[in-house]
């Protein structure tokens, strides 16, 4: 699996962000898909908006969040999003791309994290 990159959906685009994937449910406010240059939007990888309410009620519970995201993941839809992208990660380069602030806490820093993980278990 090629590493997964983090970015902030309004940094400008690059050559080495490879396939730019957003990973938030909501489109990003403010911005065009050609302006954004976004590939794929895999709503379904995303946290329920239940989850993402509670969190951004209470960021203080990040790991709590982190594990009840790893969670959703498992079940459902998230689950035929999640191969889509393993199958990217083997072809190269991936840029999960996200509107949130904060840059250390948000939905693509857990879920490339947690993917991260998985991969590694599998091997």
């Amino acid at each position: 699996m090629k590493p997964l990159r983090v970015k902030r959906v309004y940094e400008p685009s690059s050559e080495s962000d490879g396939v730019r994937v957003l990973v938030d449910r909501l489109w990003p406010r403010g911005t065009s898909k050609e302006k954004a240059k976004i590939d794929l939007w895999l709503k379904d990888i995303s946290p329920s908006d239940a989850l993402r309410k509670t969190y951004h009620a209470e960021p203080e519970k990040w790991e709590q969040f982190c594990s009840a995201y790893a969670a959703e993941l498992t079940v459902g839809p998230p689950v035929s999003a999640t191969k889509t992208l393993l199958d990217l990660c083997k072809v190269g380069p991936i840029t999960l791309l996200y509107a949130a602030r904060d840059e250390e806490r948000n939905n693509a820093v857990a879920l490339r994290d947690w993917m991260e993980r998985r991969y590694k278990r599998r091997r």
